[in-house]
């Protein structure tokens, strides 16, 4: 399966040996922490500085991963992300997993990430301005 969707982050993802499982590949549950990687890195490029994640205001809500083609040691693998829709108080992310020398997508990831008062431990509306961010770097 290749790609046909258009992610304008991208970063490449270094496999290590401690990656890999007993079938040779890459172990299912290192996927999430890929994708972990590349949401850090895309939110550290929209908001262009580090971001201070005790400061942050979403927080995750819910991970859906499809495992689509194994990985392999020495498979080019980068993690592409964008952001998918904005509501009230939540945000949609897509990712996925894909070797850049052959196109075949390995993995994809649905995120939804909700607007978090971490005072108060609530749900809260989306500032307009974190929103405006994200708009405007997938514009």
């Amino acid at each position: 399966m290749t790609t046909k969707e258009t992610y304008k982050h991208s970063i490449p993802i270094q496999i290590r040996f401690s990656d890999i499982d007993a079938l040779s590949h890459v172990n299912n549950s290192f996927h999430s922490q890929y994708y972990d990687l590349g949401r850090i890195h895309y939110f550290e490029k929209v908001m262009k500085e580090k971001i201070n994640w005790t400061e942050i205001v979403v927080v995750i809500v819910h991970i859906e991963i499809d495992f689509i083609s194994p990985i392999l040691q020495g498979d080019n693998i980068n993690v592409e992300t964008k952001l998918f829709s904005f509501g009230e108080k939540s945000m949609k992310m897509h990712q996925q997993l894909i070797d850049k020398t052959t196109g075949i997508v390995k993995s994809k990831c649905t995120t939804i990430l909700s607007g978090f008062n971490n005072k108060t431990n609530t749900s809260v509306k989306i500032p307009d301005d974190f929103k405006t961010k994200f708009l405007e770097f997938e514009a």
